[in-house]
């Protein structure tokens, strides 16, 4: 009797499917601090050199060695934190010394999210040292944390630190939020490959940031979801201003926003928006969860689905695109002769090409067409000039007898960044 007593509190405290514990990995920490003591210790930079090799990286975590590689952390970088920062890690320390005291609210959120998404994949998570410039990110199906950002509050003294980081931890309260972020990277572990587009980054991070949030009933700590609700039309104005400038995606995420709304992030709001009304119009909310998680980035038809079955945006992405293409400025014509000529004269030294509207005077490209190099003509590009007045281009070329030439005229936009459509220039020149 006895023995079935134990068996049953057994198993109401492990449960009765066997789960695998989540792995948390916090080595790192431990190996950083024995560094950073031995380290603190000496003067001699070539010893604090050594010190920080055969301590802390020679025994790095693969999670430790994913993170360096990611964001190309040096040997430098760490000994100048390590000396330039004393007061910043003797206030942190304390609360990197009890990450064991979070670890059962980061397990139980993955639980959640595993409740959530059954079809959730094991990740490890790793608690590294890293030098301020990622509190969380994802490879290689692992979670990686940098507890010199994620791990700070309030009482972290940051008098030291460059004045730009020190409203991070006030602002964003990172110790509080640990579980979240964990969650949230961990959902990153789940996605797809990422594309390099706007729309597709927005996704990617708002995605992640909404779902951690709905498992967890957790409140995202992410100023930028608070600014985008109350200013969303002038939010949602700018996003499809710039959805197909490229220039302008770190204005949006991962980097200090510089257009006219100011708010840096304002990506994670867009994503997270259309995540939670895509959710919320969906009658099957574990289906929706494995749509938004399982998102194939490369899948454009996909993507514009469950964009406009959202409703967040006040046209189709097709409509979008449309609008968008009919604003382009295109190439009209060569003044010396008709694109597509096979009767163009060797003796041709010169090319002006003419545009729609007057574009902004500044960017431009000229490059090989689908033949190659060796179909591109000989450009002097000490030659390229604008003329009449930004709306027309030209330069000096010299050209060979009975030969076929392409080119592609491309990136020249007008004055409000608008890109000029790609252009193939094609011709032939004759015997003479």
């Amino acid at each position: 009797m006895r023995h079935l007593i134990f068996l049953l509190i057994v198993l109401l405290i492990f449960g009765c499917k066997n789960e695998p514990i989540q792995k948390i990995v916090t080595t790192d920490i431990d190996n950083f601090w024995n560094a950073y003591d031995k380290i603190k210790q000496t003067n001699d930079t070539i010893l604090q050199y050594k010190l920080l090799q055969d301590i802390y990286i020679k025994n790095a975590s693969q999670g430790l060695k994913d993170i360096i590689d990611a964001r190309g952390y040096s040997r430098a970088e760490y000994i100048e934190a390590i000396n330039s920062y004393p007061k910043f890690w003797k206030s942190i320390r304390p609360n990197m010394s009890k990450i064991d005291a979070n670890k059962n609210a980061i397990r139980e959120n993955i639980q959640k999210l595993k409740t959530a998404y059954p079809d959730l994949k094991p990740s490890t998570i790793y608690f590294t040292v890293g030098v301020f410039r990622t509190g969380g990110t994802a490879k290689w199906n692992n979670v990686l944390i940098g507890s010199e950002l994620t791990l700070g509050n309030d009482s972290t003294n940051v008098s030291e630190l460059p004045e730009w980081r020190q409203p991070y931890y006030k602002d964003f309260k990172p110790l509080e939020n640990l579980p979240l972020l964990c969650t949230h990277e961990y959902v990153h572990t789940q996605q797809t490959e990422i594309v390099e587009n706007l729309l597709s980054m927005c996704l990617y991070e708002g995605i992640a940031e909404f779902i951690s949030c709905k498992v967890t009933e957790q409140k995202s700590n992410t100023p930028a979801l608070a600014y985008g609700k109350e200013n969303n039309e002038a939010v949602v104005n700018k996003f499809i201003e710039d959805l197909y400038a490229p220039e302008n995606n770190y204005n949006w995420l991962w980097g200090e926003n510089r257009n006219e709304l100011k708010e840096r992030d304002l990506g994670y709001y867009i994503g997270y928006e259309i995540s939670e009304r895509y959710y919320n119009l969906c009658n099957d909310k574990i289906k929706a969860i494995k749509d938004l998680i399982e998102l194939d980035f490369y899948n454009e038809k996909e993507i514009a689905r469950i964009v406009d079955a959202s409703r967040f945006l006040p046209k189709s992405l097709a409509d979008i695109k449309n609008d968008y293409e009919l604003k382009r400025p295109k190439v009209i014509s060569i003044s010396e002769f008709k694109n597509g000529s096979t009767t163009v004269s060797p003796t041709i030294n010169i090319m002006t090409i003419n545009f729609s509207e007057v574009l902004n005077g500044i960017h431009s490209a000229l490059d090989f067409g689908p033949l190659g190099k060796t179909k591109y003509p000989n450009v002097d590009n000490n030659s390229r000039v604008w003329t009449n007045k930004n709306q027309s281009y030209t330069f000096n070329m010299m050209l060979e007898p009975n030969k076929q030439y392409q080119m592609i005229v491309s990136n020249f936009r007008l004055e409000n960044g608008i890109r000029l459509k790609p252009y193939l220039i094609e011709f032939q020149t004759t015997d003479n």
